[in-house]
């Protein structure tokens, strides 16, 4: 069966995150499998190795109904069809006995043609509900074959034209002739061959199926499949084995006793369980002992072994500690030059598999320049923050006294008169516990980018602003920016860096100086960062979380460019999911557009705001941040 392995998104379409998100939740439950994802390629196919069912861009640029349920049929078919039912041994049998055929590409074609016949016969009769897509889904596609078969005649495509021939008297009967183009094949016995579809139960069956058919017509047909219709993907297609080289470099004879896969979902499971296992606690220690010297070699000095240890050293690792949390939940006090290293792998979505990561605790120092810029904005800043900080006062102190009446049971009111009047009365209240600090906490991502350097004056201005709020209300927050080496990044690495200026424990502190230190760098990659601080906000014990983001633009690293997007916004829904509220800044030295707006909504969802100038962005956070803290203080 033809491969295709060079489909290029090379268009500027909007990527629609929250219905590829909700077909990604249909075929997980679908296939019982919660780390299957979802894309688009340019046919339906299987990715195992990166756990991807992939939908068929065929269903683009129609109807929204006919776009939503022909996608429907790919997840039903993909999730439900094929995963569970479709035999790889007896397909990789069938494949390996017609390479001797003259035509093997298109006994792969009919093969894998009749097998999603069978495959929607069945899944119809068990899901009832999926009717309505699988009807759309051959009325669609037979418009389609009908066109490609005169196309396919025209250019004297014949093994081409057999397959469109062929799904139109399977799917919409034969009430009518064979074109007249494929009468010099035997269509009346093909035809008849081809009716026995409808009762076919296996892979096998189906096997056989295509296998007569060919047997009828290879001789008649002087050339195969040109324009294939049907895949599986380029590991299914190779017939390669889940990392059999590998294996047989460690104990050749493992290769032997190798269980044969024989359904795509133990395929699948297979490489889960692979990657799984690959995680753990490696290389994990500290260097508390060594000799002192230099290291290169040219410049050595000769070793001690009584000095003292000059650094210490934390190797980077995929292991988790004792709470279940990768090892950046290290401790962050101390300077720039005390960081911490770790792996992403699995555990902050597939597409960050091969990032690494170091946290940075920003120096709270600052040149005199900064001192002055920075006390300015503070004296600018001074009566709306006092403002907001006796507003938020305010309405702790009503909380403190408000009661809650009509009750069924608590203290006994004086206004009896409801056990007199009302059919169920409830004569009770209760005073509201005292609530002196807000319950609250917050982190703030802020995106480190190359495109912010435009605008690093304005971003400290409006994180100096939330800071002091913060600090003079006693609400724990975090301050970060973050960003990802582009230089440096390669297909086995994505080296990415957070520089915290501020951290949850250190509530009181004064951390002017270290966010003047705020510097932009390279690329950003939202989506892990987003999972990153929700990691750390899931820890704290208050009652309303919330996470903020900072940014100027749509996420933009190394391969990461249209999954950005769609990887960002799986990364809000699972935080939300977390409990913790994600809201969203756009800055911008202009007005954003009608298409940004639509970039931020499908990301962030009604959770983002934007300015319309570099000199709005604190205006922009205070409004952001009052609304936040009224929550807060309900």
């Amino acid at each position: 069966m033809d491969k295709v392995s060079r489909f290029i998104q090379f268009n500027d379409e909007s990527v629609e995150t929250r219905k590829i998100l909700l077909y990604e939740r249909i075929a997980q439950s679908l296939a019982n499998a919660p780390f299957v994802k979802i894309t688009e390629r340019q046919l339906i196919e299987y990715q195992p190795k990166d756990a991807t069912l992939a939908m068929s861009v065929f269903w683009r640029h129609r109807s929204e109904q006919v776009t939503h349920l022909g996608r429907l049929s790919d997840i039903y078919l993909l999730a439900a069809g094929f995963y569970r039912h479709f035999d790889l041994a007896a397909w990789r049998a069938f494949t390996l006995d017609m390479k001797s055929s003259r035509l093997p590409k298109l006994a792969g074609q009919l093969l894998m043609m009749i097998e999603e016949f069978r495959l929607m016969e069945s899944i119809q009769k068990s899901r009832m509900g999926t009717q309505k897509a699988f009807a759309v889904r051959s009325k669609v596609y037979a418009e389609f074959h009908r066109d490609r078969l005169l196309s396919n005649t025209q250019r004297g495509f014949s093994a081409d034209a057999l397959v469109n021939q062929l799904f139109l008297d399977i799917h919409m009967g034969m009430t009518a002739a064979s074109h007249e183009s494929l009468n010099h094949l035997p269509m009346d016995r093909v035809r008849q061959i081809v009716q026995q579809a409808y009762d076919l139960e296996t892979t096998s069956q189906s096997g056989f199926l295509a296998k007569r058919i060919i047997e009828l017509v290879e001789e008649q047909l002087t050339g195969d499949i040109v324009l294939p219709i049907y895949t599986f993907g380029d590991y299914f297609e190779d017939g390669t084995e889940m990392n059999t080289d590998v294996r047989a470099m460690s104990d050749p004879s493992d290769s032997e006793d190798q269980e044969v896969k024989e359904t795509i979902e133990e395929e699948f499971r297979t490489w889960h369980q692979e990657t799984e296992e690959d995680k753990g606690t490696y290389l994990e220690f500290e260097l508390q002992q060594g000799t002192q010297g230099a290291a290169d070699a040219t410049d050595a000095s000769p070793g001690d072994d009584n000095a003292e240890v000059q650094q210490f050293g934390l190797g980077s690792s995929e292991g988790n500690d004792k709470e279940g949390m990768p090892k950046q939940e290290a401790d962050l006090g101390g300077d720039r030059a005390e960081e911490t290293s770790a792996k992403a792998g699995s555990d902050y979505g597939p597409a960050h598999t091969h990032v690494t990561f170091k946290t940075t605790k920003m120096p709270n120092t600052e040149e005199a320049s900064s001192t002055i810029l920075l006390n300015e904005w503070r004296n600018n800043h001074l009566p709306i923050v006092r403002a907001l900080v006796t507003e938020m006062k305010k309405r702790l102190e009503r909380k403190k006294h408000h009661k809650r009446e009509n009750l069924t049971k608590g203290r006994l009111s004086s206004k009896l008169t409801t056990m007199l009047t009302d059919e169920r009365p409830k004569p009770f209240y209760r005073k509201q516990a005292p609530s002196p600090e807000l319950d609250a906490v917050f982190g703030l991502l802020v995106d480190g980018s190359a495109s912010m350097i435009d605008k690093v004056q304005e971003t400290k201005e409006a994180v100096v602003l939330f800071h002091d709020v913060l600090r003079k209300l006693n609400v724990s927050h975090e301050i970060t920016s973050y960003y990802e080496d582009a230089f440096e990044a390669t297909k086995e690495e994505q080296p990415n860096f957070f520089e915290v200026m501020h951290t949850f424990d250190e509530t009181h502190i004064d951390s002017g100086p270290a966010i003047m230190n705020f510097e932009a760098h390279e690329d950003n990659r939202d989506g892990f960062a987003i999972r990153w601080m929700a990691n750390r906000l899931a820890d704290r014990s208050e009652q309303h979380k919330f996470l903020l983001v900072f940014s100027d633009g749509e996420p933009s690293a190394f391969g990461y460019d249209r999954n950005g997007i769609v990887d960002t916004a799986e990364a809000v829904w699972e935080t939300e999911k977390r409990g913790i509220s994600v809201v969203h800044l756009f800055l911008s030295s202009q007005p954003p557009t009608e298409e940004q707006k639509e970039l931020f909504a499908t990301m962030f969802g009604n959770k983002t705001a934007a300015s319309d100038s570099v000199q709005e962005f604190a205006s922009q956070t205070l409004r952001i941040l009052r609304k936040l803290l009224a929550i807060a203080a309900q």
